[in-house]
């Protein structure tokens, strides 16, 4: 029988039927709904729509996509057989719409919805809405989503099956003296997490007694805009653990299987950046411990389809704690998948159809080593802050046989302030982790970005740094070194690429076939070489808050040149350009030294992109200085949007005495919430015209201060 007529298990309806909830070891009926899937519908947007469609596509599904108004020329859309709009920008007007998506479902006639990750994924209401509907959720059944997204729920049921949980407060009991009282007895630090929580959204760490009420507004408020739910647990806080989390599946006929553990340690705002697999540094023994836990977890909910579980591992015993169960496909499928010759989403739709796992788990083997780096538009240097706007400039690597690169963005379009900043995921594979990583440093090399901050530079060095090498890897890794991740400037570095970013400036005007009007001397059309013409140029660059000038004098033979940065040495320069598949670029001998970079000249920015990253000088505007003392004046007496955002509270009134440090407002950036506070001791002179859900830009003043109180 071919997979397009296979049988469908429908693992909830009986549930919903019935109304009546079973125990979690008959959870799994054997009633059939004899559907193929011959299309689905992906419920979401961006990278994981393309990937989904990829998968789909190969197994002869038609596709249905759907999109919000600023999606309408995404990737995912181009990509589907279908699209349908389905409403506004923000999420909660249109991928989180459940109605209107199953609308679609129906128009398209869909079989099944396959919902990604984030949005609709988790959400135990619209798997119970899917099966009304007679339409496949390509997922676990509801009752598995809500005991494992509520994780009070979940710990019980963790501790029922013999896995190891974390001391802590899940009660329902959510009064505020009651959680005092709870955070008291587990003691600090604590962690507080909401309840229907994940990714790092509505959590907080309390340090200190001080700190709890604070962090639990601030937990409270976040959960609340993004779940819906403002009840909260409590857990021991420990210090510097390891985040490692387990890939399992099963199906519908009682077989589940692992497919070993990936270690996601080193986050920012709680949020994982770079991911590998296997977890460096594990024994043997651990290893299967981990899996085998991680089996019994998904067995004790009547679990179905992709899902991992995530443990908190003690860095030096590597003692774990069961944390939560993502009942979804995660972001960093892909690495598994990599050291598994297995395709995650393949399972996904076959199970989903009534299909059992297709192996066992003695056929499933580990083989090397692979490493995930997401791509971000974000300000690594700012706390990490997400960045909208367009891609004027998206080079990224040529996917090969051991390297993934899945985006959903391509060079012109926009990352939007209304959803998550990834760009693209860079998957690699190697033989071992050495292998790997030395591999994903090469990749990321080869990305060229202009339009957007990114943190490329911050994972390559990130990928490079000698702890992270050796594999001492923790959830404080960053933090702990941030000397060696934030680095100050290098003079000799910053040099070298001055001179490339001035010359690659002067060049690419050359090419362009513009004369400069301030060259010293006879101006001459630069295709035309007159020799015994000494032509001088100032090249005015600023760089981290510095300003360079490079002089630039043309020697009496094309492509060579003197030069020198401020009042440092005289080099004798040669450099030309030259096109390639992956853009323009720079070859330059300074001195004694050759040197090959990729160059962009981009409104006011000159971009070098080398093997340590990119490096970005700006050509100042006129009355450069004058404007930053303007700006820094500005900060001193008012509160501005970090970031380009919606105004979620206006917590401060004209007239009030702040001190510095107290909360002024709250903004809702691509999902993470922002709380900005005073610069100093003041009195607030005047509230903006603002109101709660208003759209602000990155520097747009809201409050303004007096002088000081």
């Amino acid at each position: 029988m071919s997979y397009l007529t296979r049988l469908y298990r429908n693992n909830y309806l009986t549930y919903l039927q019935q109304q009546v909830r079973f125990s979690h070891a008959r959870q799994i009926k054997e009633d059939l709904l004899r559907r193929p899937i011959s299309k689905v519908l992906i419920a979401n947007r961006g990278e994981i729509a393309c990937r989904v469609m990829r998968t789909a596509k190969k197994l002869g599904i038609r596709t249905v996509a759907v999109y919000s108004d600023a999606d309408k020329h995404a990737m995912h859309v181009e990509m589907a057989d279908e699209a349908y709009h389905i409403g506004p920008a923000p999420s909660t007007q249109s991928y989180l719409n459940a109605e209107k998506i199953l609308e679609v479902a129906k128009k398209s006639n869909s079989q099944a919805i396959h919902p990604g990750y984030g949005f609709l994924s988790e959400n135990v209401e619209f798997c119970e809405k899917c099966a009304t509907e007679n339409v496949i959720f390509i997922g676990p059944p509801p009752s598995a989503i809500r005991d494992m997204g509520i994780k009070s729920t979940s710990k019980a049921i963790m501790s029922a099956a013999g896995v190891p949980i974390v001391k802590g407060y899940h009660g329902e009991d959510q009064s505020i003296e009651k959680l005092k009282e709870e955070a008291q007895r587990i003691g600090f630090p604590l962690m507080i997490k909401a309840v229907r929580g994940g990714g790092g959204k509505g959590m907080r760490i309390a340090m200190t007694e001080a700190d709890f009420l604070p962090q639990l507004e601030s937990a409270k408020r976040e959960s609340l805009k993004s779940f819906g739910d403002d009840n909260m647990l409590l857990e021991q806080y420990i210090t510097d653990p390891r985040h490692v989390e387990v890939q399992v599946f099963a199906d519908m006929h009682g077989n589940a299987v692992h497919l070993f553990e990936r270690d996601c340690s080193v986050q920012r705002r709680h949020q994982k950046i770079i991911e590998e697999a296997p977890a460096p540094g594990l024994s043997e023994e651990t290893r299967q411990s981990l899996g085998a836990a991680a089996v019994r977890a998904a067995k004790a909910v009547g679990y179905v389809g992709a899902g991992t579980v995530e443990f908190i591992l003690h860095r030096r015993t590597h003692e774990f704690h069961f944390m939560e169960m993502n009942t979804r496909l995660q972001v960093e499928h892909p690495i598994t998948e990599m050291i598994t010759g297995t395709d995650l989403v393949e399972w996904q739709l076959r199970v989903a159809s009534g299909e059992p796992l297709p192996v066992t788990q003695e056929d499933i083997v580990r083989r090397g080593h692979a490493v995930e780096c997401r791509i971000y538009a974000e300000e690594p240097g700012a706390g990490f802050l997400p960045r909208a706007g367009t891609l004027h400039r998206l080079t990224q690597p040529l996917p090969e046989e051991f390297v993934r690169v899945e985006t959903g963005v391509r060079e012109g379009q926009d990352v939007s302030v209304h959803y998550d900043p990834m760009i693209a995921k860079l998957v690699v594979w190697g033989g071992d982790r050495t292998e790997a990583l030395a591999k994903t440093r090469a990749k990321l090399a080869e990305y060229q970005v202009a339009g957007l901050e990114t943190n490329v530079n911050f994972l390559l060095r990130l990928s490079g740094a000698s702890a992270f090498v050796s594999g001492d890897v923790h959830t404080a890794f960053i933090p702990q070194h941030e000397q060696e991740l934030f680095p100050k400037s290098d003079s000799e570095l910053n040099e070298e690429r001055a001179i490339q970013a001035a010359l690659g400036r002067i060049l690419v005007t050359q090419r362009e076939n513009i004369v400069y009007d301030n060259w010293k001397g006879i101006s001459v059309q630069p295709t035309s070489w007159r020799p015994n013409y000494r032509l001088e140029k100032n090249v005015s660059l600023r760089f981290e808050e510095k300003d360079l000038t490079v002089i630039v004098q043309y020697e009496n033979t094309p492509n060579k040149f003197k030069v020198k940065v401020n009042n440092g040495e005289w080099k004798s320069v040669e450099a030309s350009l030259s096109n390639t598949e992956t853009g323009l670029r720079l070859n330059a001998l300074i001195g004694d030294k050759r040197t090959n970079v990729g160059l962009l000249t981009h409104e006011q920015q000159v971009h070098v992109y080398s093997e340590s990253g990119q490096t970005v000088f700006e050509t100042p505007r006129p009355r450069h200085q004058a404007a930053a003392g303007a700006d820094a004046a500005a900060a001193a007496n008012s509160a501005s949007s970090p970031t380009p955002g919606v105004l979620e509270k206006i917590l401060v009134s004209k007239g009030d005495k702040v001190v510095k440090g107290q909360p002024l407002f709250v903004v809702i950036a691509m999902k993470m919430e922002y709380v900005v506070r005073s610069p100093r001791d003041a009195v607030i002179s005047a509230v903006a015209a603002f109101k709660q859900g208003d759209a602000v830009g990155k520097g747009t003043q809201v409050v303004l201060l007096e002088g000081e109180s």
